[in-house]
């Protein structure tokens, strides 16, 4: 035995010898099949969605990916796995089969990991940056609050649920003057100044609001507040904001009116015309102008 084994290695060492090049040529033709192999291999992987129809039903998951907005990124980029991950869901397959007891978290919890990846420097907020887009920046950064909290996940679908909001911000209902079934991101956006809306954002809906009359440079939330008291009271204006208007013209007189009942909601200033109508339910008409001196 120990003979033929002699005979067999004199026999390959000769033909080295003498064949060389043929060898070289062949050991550089096999590396670089490895090679290519193995690259596909890697390509096929990480990169081709159908790699994960070896173990997944794809087929409903695969058409709504499809029509999403991360169409253009492949499974492996948020369904990521370690080398460690895939050489234990490896082995467990080939000694266990399809019963593997393993935990896997590339399907439901890695791709939540993998979202600030991507949207750590943009976010689809007028291209406005995570860190300048305040809802991001108070959520995220100050408060610690995981994307899959806000953002829920129905099939790579991933807009943020606007009745999350109530999970953490159980006090700020909206309620009153039709504005029941308004969700929260229907008037709040994560804008670069702050999500608290802007008179702007109110004159969308709300089209009939005089926009030069007094006090139109105000913020529509300074006397109205969605969350709490929607339809202001003659107290609040002046509490809040007119507290020495007694002290002014003619308001002495007229302490038992609501200011509401004159100062028409938007419009504010009692002219000439409004007057005619409105001060002589009470007594004789006088110029609006006589008032305020």
């Amino acid at each position: 035995m120990k003979k033929k084994f002699k005979e067999l290695i004199e026999f390959i060492v000769s033909h080295i010898e003498t064949d060389k090049p043929l060898i070289v040529i062949l050991i550089c033709v096999v590396i670089s099949f490895t090679i290519f192999t193995g690259h596909k291999y890697y390509q096929y992987t990480k990169i081709d969605p159908q790699y994960c129809e070896l173990c997944h039903l794809m087929k409903e998951s695969y058409k709504a990916w499809r029509v999403s907005s991360h169409k253009n990124i492949t499974c492996q980029k948020c369904h990521s796995m370690s080398l460690l991950s895939q050489n234990k869901l490896l082995l467990s397959y080939i000694f266990t089969g399809g019963d593997s007891k393993i935990k896997q978290d590339h399907g439901s919890i890695a791709p939540w990991e993998s979202c600030k990846d991507c949207h750590l420097g943009e976010v689809e907020q007028g291209a406005i940056t995570m860190r300048k887009s305040y809802g991001h920046a108070r959520h995220v950064f100050m408060e610690k609050i995981d994307c899959s909290k806000c953002h829920t996940e129905d099939t790579h679908n991933f807009k943020p649920h606007e009745n999350l909001c109530m999970k953490c911000h159980k006090d700020k209902g909206v309620h009153g003057m039709g504005m029941e079934s308004f969700a929260c991101l229907s008037c709040h956006v994560y804008s670069e100044t702050g999500a608290m809306p802007k008179k702007q954002k109110c004159v969308i809906c709300h089209k009939n609001i005089p926009q030069r009359a007094p006090m139109g440079t105000v913020d529509c939330q300074n006397c109205h507040k969605p969350h709490g008291k929607l339809q202001p009271t003659a107290i609040d204006c002046l509490s809040n904001c007119h507290t020495n208007q007694q002290a002014i013209g003619r308001h002495d007189k007229h302490m038992d009116i609501a200011c509401l009942e004159c100062h028409k909601a938007h419009e504010w200033r009692v002219g000439q015309k409004l007057a005619a109508t409105l001060c002589v339910k009470c007594h004789e008409y006088k110029d609006p102008m006589s008032f305020i001196f």
